[in-house]
């Protein structure tokens, strides 16, 4: 029997036994297969990069983006997207937004604009295809073992934003948070801002909670609503204010996302934020 055949018949067999399967192996198998697709588009993209741009260059993002935009089809999940236009300020900024899984990347690369890139930590480099095709995008890699501060971290961040024209995508929650609410967020995207003069721009995406929910292993189709809020100017801002800063881009995402998540939720008045 030809190679094809059998692989034709594999996937029917698995699609047979699909409901059958417990809603944890469905949910695993379904986790699986998404990692399995993103080494997938790793590999496809890294060799289109090499051929368009040869080699590193934040370029090579709009290829990577409209591979990633074709996963929302096979996981069945639409985008309801609010204040593109938000995005068009001219030269660098910072964008912020909201952190929840792993399913975050298709929802950044839906939106992403023009000449951005994200901040990475080091150790990611070293992921395989995955850390291959981050490196070709211009992702900014950080080692945040060896420095103290926020401050510190960001400063050659900001040198390398202003020489290169780009802006950069930071979630300033540092993890993922698929609690239903915002984690309090860290500082380093705030002293960004303020030591390269640029303006913030928040992005808040809705709950995924009723659709991806590893606790109760749910991963079913589902709508996400988006909303590019409109940029926050820090000329004239000096570090003395990042505090405030980081506190009023919290409080103004926190309510966005209660608003798009359709949560009854009263929200704070003001948040603790990280030290970091």
């Amino acid at each position: 029997m030809e190679p094809s055949w059998l692989l034709a018949g594999a996937a029917l067999l698995l699609l047979l036994l699909l409901p059958a399967l417990s809603p944890a192996a469905l949910f695993q198998l379904k986790i699986a297969g998404y990692c399995a697709l993103c080494l997938a588009a790793s590999a496809l993209a890294a060799p289109l990069c090499l051929l368009r741009h040869g080699g590193r260059t934040v370029r090579n993002m709009r290829i990577i983006a409209n591979i990633v935009k074709t996963f929302k089809y096979i996981y069945g999940l639409r985008f309801e997207v609010q204040g593109l236009e938000n995005f068009e300020v001219e030269g660098p900024c910072v964008i912020v937004s909201n952190h929840q899984s792993i399913l975050d990347m298709m929802g950044l690369m839906e939106i992403l604009p023009d000449d951005c890139v994200q901040i990475g930590k080091k150790e990611l480099l070293y992921t395989g295809p995955v850390g291959l095709i981050m490196y070709l995008g211009g992702v900014i890699f950080i080692n945040r073992k060896s420095t103290s501060n926020a401050k510190t971290v960001m400063s050659g961040v900001a040198q390398t934003m202003l020489d290169e024209n780009v802006k950069v995508w930071v979630y300033p929650e540092g993890t993922r948070n698929g609690n239903g609410d915002l984690l309090p967020f860290k500082k380093g995207a705030f002293h960004l801002a303020v030591q390269a003069q640029v303006p913030v721009i928040p992005v808040v995406y809705s709950s995924f909670t009723s659709f991806y929910n590893p606790a109760k292993k749910l991963f079913i189709s589902g709508k996400i609503r988006v909303e590019v809020l409109q940029p926050i100017e820090t000329k004239g801002l000096t570090a003395e204010d990042v505090a405030d800063l980081t506190e009023r881009c919290y409080c103004t995402m926190r309510e966005t996302f209660f608003r798009l998540s359709g949560t009854a939720r009263e929200v704070n008045g003001s948040a603790p934020t990280s030290q970091q």
